[in-house]
């Protein structure tokens, strides 16, 4: 049975996530101990609210500095994807420097509302573990105001006023924008495929 820790990171998408692991044959448990989530042989950081509070409390935790250097899977959800980042403009806070760009607020855009919430389509730019079975142009759901550039790590975008990364990787730290336990059976793909990644 495959091991994952979801970071406690205070959010209410917790249970929902670790239902969605379960129903995937995987054990999943919620945690803050630096030390178990360094010996864990798969991390999810999952993340609603604000960047700043969160950096916080991983600051507080410890994680802050532990969590860069993990060499197991990682995978960033929605917030926690863009806490991969160097800095986001939510609060002018500094992230955790995994990945080098800072995260920007969504353009106000006529009859695009901020936050995006709501399902959009990904288009797969590169291969990617994650993306394999999942077919270009899946439906997944977005909740966020805040996004990150398409750039060489990027796996897949989306459109809602300008292109923005929906799926992300660097080494061993993959992020997406979307919340993959939110959005059917696209998601559960994306999540067993993250189960099997070495």
């Amino acid at each position: 049975m495959k091991e994952v820790i979801i970071i406690d990171s205070g959010g209410a998408n917790l249970a929902s996530l670790r239902y969605a692991l379960e129903r995937l044959g995987a054990r999943a448990h919620v945690s803050s101990d630096s030390a178990a989530i360094a010996a864990a042989a798969r991390v999810i950081l999952p993340g609603v609210g604000s960047a700043r509070d969160a950096m916080r409390r991983l600051a507080a935790s410890g994680l802050a500095a532990r969590l860069p250097s993990l060499a197991q899977p990682v995978l960033g959800i929605c917030l926690g994807m863009q806490l991969l980042y160097r800095a986001s403009e939510e609060g002018a806070t500094p992230c955790l420097g995994v990945l080098p760009d800072t995260v920007r607020r969504l353009p106000s855009t006529p009859g695009l509302p901020v936050p995006h919430m709501g399902w959009n389509q990904l288009s797969p730019c590169a291969d990617d573990p994650l993306m394999e079975s999942v077919p270009a142009g899946a439906h997944v759901y977005f909740v966020h105001s805040f996004a990150a550039p398409v750039t060489a790590a990027t796996r897949a975008t989306t459109h809602y006023g300008v292109e923005l990364s929906a799926l992300v990787r660097h080494r061993n730290f993959w992020g997406t924008q979307f919340h993959p336990e939110r959005s059917g059976g696209a998601g559960a793909r994306i999540l067993a495929n993250f189960l099997e990644v070495e």
